[in-house]
């Protein structure tokens, strides 16, 4: 099975890769096997590529990369019942132990047994096909396309940390951060019932995308614009209700209650790659909430919902689209972290 692999730090390649053969060669009676379709390039594969880590995850050997992905069901275990064969879907990457006590909870995504695509040792998906469980794999509506499936994913990261800030109608949100974790950040908090939402970043071209996605995001370039003086000015001094931190900056992360209200929200979004600091004094005063999240839970039906039903509109976040067969040069473009680009797919041929 021709799969995009890491082989290590700096090094991938397009080859066959017979282990994964071996794996996904026995459908379990619950499980469904999936033809991938396209495949989207997310931050952390970029990260393994040019790092070969993060934080405690390494990559010790060769490993496929990819985890947001989206495909067509063609064939399923004898168990199976909400999916059938023909059946577009969108999977989601990380599977828990079913009997750990996080999952228990309902907080599998912190499960410390989960098997999360892409992640060292588990392999991704950047390959034709794969197995996955049923419950996992969510069946598409015809209107979604499935380059809009394959951003369930990392809209799953904003919808997260919007259901976390316990976002209110009306509130006023901060995003730090353009990319894409930002975006679909700030897409999800005005779907939430923001009345606006300050996204700040460095990148012109980013913050061009961002201002285009909806008349009440106000785009900030911290370059020339300060980011708490802009947001205290345009809210009679009060502040941001919310500020969610998703750059992964040391430097923005020692910044997030500068522009936040008394008794507001920070969400930290970024940070999973090197360490972070903030003030907890200037947390305490103002007596903010800190939420952190890690990937996200039980949120990707209400993605695929919003994205049907046209509440989200993901749409303009897909800036490049590249065939399987230039996955190696499409890595290296990302890894290049070109401002227009926000979120790269892969296409795998049919």
């Amino acid at each position: 099975m021709k799969s995009l692999v890491l082989e290590q730090k700096d090094e991938i390649s397009l080859r066959d890769f017979p282990e994964i053969d071996r794996v996904e060669e026995n459908l379990g009676a619950r499980d469904v096997r999936i033809k991938i379709h396209t495949v989207g390039i997310c931050g952390s594969d970029v990260h393994y590529y040019t790092h070969g880590r993060i934080g405690p995850f390494v990559v010790s050997s060769p490993m496929i990369l990819g985890h947001e992905a989206s495909g067509t069901v063609i064939e399923i275990g004898d168990e199976v019942t909400t999916l059938k064969v023909g059946d577009r879907v969108c999977m989601e990457p990380g599977v828990p132990d079913p009997n750990s006590k996080a999952t228990r909870l309902g907080m599998y995504n912190i499960d410390p047994a989960v098997q999360f695509w892409a992640t060292p040792p588990v392999h991704g998906i950047l390959r034709p096909t794969c197995v996955h469980p049923e419950t996992f794999t969510f069946k598409i509506p015809d209107n979604v396309s499935f380059a809009e499936a394959a951003m369930v994913e990392p809209l799953a990261v904003g919808v997260h940390a919007a259901t976390k800030a316990r976002v209110k109608p009306g509130d006023i949100a901060v995003v730090m951060g353009a990319g894409p974790i930002g975006l679909v950040t700030a897409l999800s908090a005005l779907a939430a019932g923001c009345a606006k939402v300050f996204v700040s970043d460095l990148a012109a071209k980013k913050l061009s995308i961002a201002g285009s996605l909806s008349p009440a995001i106000v785009p900030v370039n911290v370059t020339s614009d300060n980011l708490a003086a802009r947001v205290l000015a345009e809210t009679d001094g009060w502040g941001a209700d919310i500020v969610f931190e998703a750059t992964g900056s040391w430097e923005a992360a020692g910044t997030v209650f500068e522009p936040l209200c008394p008794g507001g929200c920070v969400v930290m979004i970024g940070g999973q790659s090197d360490p972070i600091q903030y003030d907890a004094g200037a947390a305490m005063i103002r007596e903010a909430r800190v939420e952190n999240i890690f990937r996200y839970a039980h949120v990707f039906p209400r993605c695929v919902s919003m994205i049907s039903s046209g509440s989200i509109d993901v749409k303009p976040l897909i800036t490049g689209t590249f065939a399987f067969d230039d996955s190696v040069g499409a890595f290296d473009i990302a890894a290049s972290a070109p401002p227009e680009q926000v979120k790269m797919q892969i296409v795998l041929p049919d």
